[in-house]
């Protein structure tokens, strides 16, 4: 007798498609890396580019004893599988009761870590990159509002400050014209010296993080759908893992009777 086929591939080509996924994150953390120039995003919850190769890393070691496993049939190392997925799941789903049960505090604590980048914004290229992203994607200006620049010492407003930015927001806040393809880097100049209805025109002046908490809001179900996709995924594999384990005891116990009998 032998286990399931359907069941043993099916459950390596789940798994083995993690692992080169787990790789290419891995991969991408370690160009990421090697590429910055200096580690100016250390102040920060963790560099982003560290936090891509320990998850990779993780997922590529859990998922390695999920293809291994399967394809040899070793309980042991499907047992181990079981169990961290298992791990995995529960810790998932105590964060997101955490983190609905404590909102006001996450959002608190993204609100310290946005302030922090700002203070950063021309010390890292790649953190000044997301940024700019972040800030052209919802169409927004600093944390609370487009005067949050000021934290930065590039672009203070204060009287000692020497920076041709003084007073200015980044580019990324400005409310660009899509006709003009000219880029105009300048156009945040002098911005926070203004009222708000005076520059409204020019810059977005709402902050980020009440359009990123609007924004997520609006799209709690599309979160929701992916949260709930990759729970079913997870659970599926744990279930698929158990009935590979208990096919090869049953195997195994057949096989040790038909050699007791023969004997």
């Amino acid at each position: 007798m032998r286990t399931n086929r359907v069941l043993k591939y099916a459950l390596f080509v789940f798994c083995y498609l993690f692992w080169v996924a787990s790789g290419l994150l891995i991969a991408i953390g370690i160009y990421a890396k090697l590429a910055k120039e200096a580690d100016a995003v250390d102040y920060l919850t963790a560099d982003p580019a560290l936090l891509l190769i320990i998850v990779g890393s993780l997922m590529f070691s859990i998922t390695f004893l999920g293809c291994f496993g399967a394809l040899r049939d070793m309980t042991i190392l499907l047992k181990l599988f079981a169990y961290l997925l298992v791990i995995i799941l529960v810790l998932q789903i105590i964060a997101a009761l955490l983190g609905f049960l404590f909102s006001r505090m996450v959002v608190e604590k993204a609100e310290n870590l946005m302030r922090k980048a700002i203070t950063k914004y021309r010390d890292d290229l790649d953190l000044q990159n997301l940024i700019d992203f972040i800030q052209k994607k919802f169409e927004c200006c600093g944390v609370g509002s487009f005067r949050d620049w000021s934290e930065n010492v590039y672009f203070s407003c204060k009287d000692d400050n020497p920076s041709l930015e003084r007073c200015a927001v980044p580019f990324s806040c400005c409310i660009q014209d899509k006709k003009v393809h000219v880029l105009n880097t300048m156009c945040g100049y002098g911005t926070q010296n203004l009222e708000a209805f005076d520059v409204e025109q020019k810059i977005y002046i709402d902050g980020c993080l009440h359009q990123i908490v609007n924004w997520g809001r609006q799209n709690l179900l599309m979160i929701g759908g992916i949260a709930l996709v990759l729970l079913a995924v997870e659970i599926l594999l744990i279930c698929m893992t158990t009935s590979l384990i208990y096919q090869i005891k049953f195997v195994m116990e057949k096989k040790d009777v038909t050699k007791s009998f023969l004997r």
